[in-house]
């Protein structure tokens, strides 16, 4: 048996009430933008989306559907008429290519002008799968395969396996943040999180050379290239953090440094996610994880400015983290030997408890606000798409 087409279930936009609708329009615009260049050809209801699949390969498919953020589960169906002659038939055939015997039967029959009801249509099929098929047994708490029917106006839809979706919200629905890209494990894993939720991630990388080798770049457009299958173009904004980060160790003592040094890093994200459009600023902070990411440091770093943070791993361990990267193929890049600024400059005793006055009174010995105005100006921005790579270099 050939599959003619997947049902796609929707995830937890159908909580959504009255935004209903834009949750569903928006879902249908991801997949089919998901599913371009293959010839499936797509088509809504209010409770599901069906996919026929022509002559695309119900793997192919499945593959780029499981990226779609919104979905919840994909059921290879198929579509077969209503008569109980016709579906017994199915039912049969789908039983024997499975090669499995213990088996259950769900019938769902949103077309209510259906002659028999859910509970004779399981019967039915019940009856002649035991007929038919050798072994067979029914066994609805332990079994093998489940022969789901759902009963529609156009057609019958039968199916015996589903494939999990990504779930979450469909991306573009929940506005978009500006995301603090080290090159790390963290942030990457962050970011699929953010985009999970429907969230379309920009990022920010701090860049230090000579102090940081440019391969970090490279890293990060290979990170971002992982990426792609959940949303398909970044921005990447590239700030030169060099003269802000020697200031900072000239004037403030090493001890504090890594949390002025991300004080700045806030700041400027603040500047250029306002700048960008963006609704947040997004970190790959996870509590208590390194010293400047304790309670106290977030407290004393958070403090410079008003507009939300999200930490999207701030209560992870640190073994789940690595699992998620290793899943969305982000492991690897993430541990080649380019250290960012972060690292590069790590105190030997940061400090866990920084007093939030302190941090004032260092960062007064220098005057950080032109450096940060002249470093906004020296942005380079990269583009990440399905298309390719394209450097915007900085507007003097």
């Amino acid at each position: 048996m050939k599959c003619d087409c997947l049902m796609i279930h929707y995830g937890e936009l159908s909580t959504k009430g009255e935004n209903r609708k834009s949750f569903i329009s928006c879902l249908t615009r991801n997949c089919r933008a998901a599913l371009k260049g293959t010839d499936c050809v797509l088509s809504g209801r209010r409770d599901h989306l069906y996919v026929e699949l022509n002559l695309t390969s119900e793997q192919e498919a499945v593959n780029r559907l499981s990226k779609v953020a919104g979905i919840q589960r994909i059921s290879p169906v198929y579509k077969v008429d209503k008569g109980i002659e016709s579906l017994k038939a199915e039912a049969i055939a789908a039983m024997k290519e499975s090669g499995k015997h213990r088996f259950k039967v769900s019938c769902h029959r949103p077309d209510k002008s259906y002659p028999l009801s859910s509970y004779d249509v399981c019967c039915a099929l019940g009856d002649a799968v035991l007929d038919s098929v050798e072994g067979s047994e029914v066994d609805l708490h332990d079994h093998e395969v489940n022969l789901k029917v759902s009963i529609r106006e156009d057609a019958a839809y039968l199916s015996t396996k589903t494939y999990p979706g990504l779930g979450g919200y469909p991306l573009g629905m929940a506005g978009k943040v500006t995301l603090l890209l080290s090159g790390g494990i963290d942030s990457p894993v962050a970011c699929y999180k953010l985009l999970r939720r429907g969230i379309k991630v920009d990022c920010l990388h701090f860049a230090a050379p000579p102090y940081t080798s440019g391969q970090v770049i490279y890293k990060l457009i290979d990170i971002l290239k992982e990426l792609l299958p959940y949303q398909a173009d970044f921005r990447l904004d590239v700030f030169p953090f060099t003269k802000i980060q020697e200031e900072i160790y000239k004037h403030a003592p090493e001890p504090y440094c890594i949390t002025i040094m991300r004080r700045m890093m806030l700041r400027i994200a603040e500047r250029v996610a306002k700048a960008r459009g963006s609704l947040s600023i997004a970190t790959g902070e996870d509590v208590g994880q390194v010293a400047s990411q304790t309670l106290d440091s977030i407290y004393a770093i958070n403090e410079v400015t008003s507009f939300p943070v999200l930490r999207p791993l701030c209560v992870e361990d640190k073994v789940d983290v690595i699992d998620l990267a290793k899943k969305i193929n982000t492991f690897d890049i993430s541990i080649r030997p380019y250290e960012d600024c972060c690292t590069i400059f790590k105190p030997k005793r940061p400090k866990t408890k920084p007093d939030l006055a302190h941090c004032k009174e260092f960062e007064v010995r220098f005057d950080f606000a032109s450096l940060i105005e002249e470093g906004l100006k020296g942005i380079k921005t990269i583009y990440v798409s399905l298309d390719g790579v394209r450097e915007e270099e900085p507007r003097q």
